[in-house]
């Protein structure tokens, strides 16, 4: 993938990039993997906002990636490597030899024409998913089970993998993206490869207008409110937030609070956080 810059004829022009989509092989989605997705503003099911700044976007629908990668030992053809507007990855259109279709992350290598495979008996190659125990230690690998049999839930971003370090016993060690080392049952599937489309993170926005498109409302510093919307607010002009630390509208503290469990179960399977200290 490359990054494609704009003729400045605006000022917001000027500064803004995006993806020359040059790893996109097939432009129109499967419609027989797509399902409508419904708009709900960061509300929940009682209509109360729960996740604020979210809103508007355009319509959009959902693609159906099979982040289980169920179906064992039948070779499957990549038939086209498509754009998804629901994650920054790109996704891959693949058909196996019984002539079901789906979809799957694309990993960077990966064309039009290569064959992938699931189940433990498959190659290690780019694309394939088998499980951990399979896989030779030093391999990068993503889309990560936690739990046997629920899907890949780790790693899945665009440009993003984890290292296999050390397998032993009932689990495989993992170095995640974040730096954290964590343990996890070697049972478990992995694909092999990194995650595609990783330029993604040079994108430049550009402007507000851009942003609003992809569903994201504007957010507004509390030291700008009034006493009565945020505790930063109030004061004449410019004024120090005049409490101990940041918080959130509510008053509860923010940047740094430590919100993990300390007697959450799986404190145990962490070997090192990802800023560099071992769980206790």
């Amino acid at each position: 993938m490359g990054i494609k810059t704009y003729n400045p004829y605006t000022p917001s022009r000027r500064q803004m990039t995006g993806s020359d989509f040059a790893e996109i092989t097939k432009k129109t989605p499967e419609k027989s993997l797509l399902v409508s997705k419904s708009k709900n503003a960061g509300r929940n099911s009682q209509g109360k906002i729960t996740v604020r700044h979210r809103g508007g976007g355009a319509k959009k629908k959902y693609r159906l990636v099979d982040f289980k990668r169920r179906k064992d030992g039948i070779p499957a053809t990549v038939i086209g490597i498509e754009y998804d507007p629901n994650r920054t990855a790109n996704i891959a259109l693949i058909c196996y030899a019984d002539g079901e279709k789906a979809y799957i992350l694309a990993p960077a290598g990966l064309k039009d024409g290569m064959k992938v495979m699931n189940g433990p008996e498959a190659e290690v190659r780019i694309g394939n998913c088998l499980p951990l125990s399979e896989i030779p230690v030093g391999t990068q690998v993503h889309n990560i089970e936690l739990y046997p049999g629920r899907g890949g839930q780790l790693v899945r971003s665009a440009g993003n993998s984890a290292q296999l370090m050390a397998k032993e016993g009932k689990y495989a060690t993992l170095r995640l993206p974040s730096g954290e080392m964590r343990m996890v049952p070697i049972i478990c599937r992995a694909s092999v490869g990194v995650v595609g489309n990783g330029e993604h993170n040079l994108i430049n926005i550009g402007k507000a207008g851009r942003k609003r498109h992809m569903g994201i409302r504007p957010t507004v510093r509390g030291s700008v409110m009034n006493p009565n919307d945020h505790p930063h607010g109030g004061g004449e002009g410019r004024t120090s937030i005049g409490r101990p630390g940041p918080c959130t509208p509510w008053g509860k503290p923010a940047l740094g609070l430590k919100t993990r469990n300390k007697k959450k179960a799986s404190n145990k399977l962490i070997v090192r956080r990802r800023d560099g200290r071992a769980i206790k």
